[in-house]
Parts: C-alpha cells; structure tokens; sequence
C-alpha cells in the first residue's frame, strides 16, 4: 500500500516488478484492496493506453496502512524487546562458565555491545 500512495501512476507490470511477485498475484491482491474499499482503480480516459489506470488509497486505505504500520512497529518492538531479554540471559549463562574454576577451556565473551 505504501508503494501505491508513493506512485499510484505505475501499471500493474510495474508495481508487480518493484514488488517481487507475479502480474496475476498482484492483481488478485488489488483486486482485494479494491473490495474491501482500500484502493480505488482510475482509469485516465484521456489515455492513450486503454490499460491506463491509477490505484489511489483511499481514505480507510491510509487508516488501514497506519493501523498495519502501527502493529508491525509494536510486533518488531516487542521481537526486539525479546532478543535484549535473550542477549542478557546469554551473556549471563557465558560469563558464569567462563568463571568455572578448572576450566579447560576459556569461554571469550564479547564486548558488550549496545542492542
């Protein structure tokens, strides 16, 4: 959605090849934003191209990409959030073999480095 608001003028071969996938996909996937309301379809009728349309979001298409955009951020957030959880246990766990006594091997730990 955020590449039809950028360039809402790019044929569907176009948007299909900035995307990464298939004409056909591309276009059962408009075709669906077109359903639920998010994107509307123009067609320039001074065209000479009779293939050319514009895919405009509409209104709910800008709402539904920042509710979208807003639940991604939170999931990464809170992947990341995770891992600094992961990282510290780690660290933990190495700092407290490395200091085994008797040891036969040394476990390096790495510098702590800011996540």
């Amino acid at each position: 959605m955020r590449l039809l608001e950028i360039k809402p003028d790019l044929t569907q071969r176009e948007l299909a090849k900035e995307l990464g996938v298939s004409i056909g996909g591309l276009n059962y996937c408009l075709k669906a934003l077109v359903q639920k309301g998010w994107v509307k379809m123009c067609n320039f009728k001074n065209s000479k191209n009779k293939f050319g349309y514009a895919y405009l979001l509409t209104s709910d298409g800008v709402l539904e990409k920042t509710v979208l955009a807003s639940r991604f951020l939170h999931r990464k957030m809170s992947e990341y959030e995770a891992l600094k959880r992961e990282i510290k246990v780690l660290r933990q766990e190495t700092k407290a073999v490395s200091n085994r006594p008797g040891m036969a091997m040394r476990v390096q730990i790495e510098p702590d480095i800011e996540v």
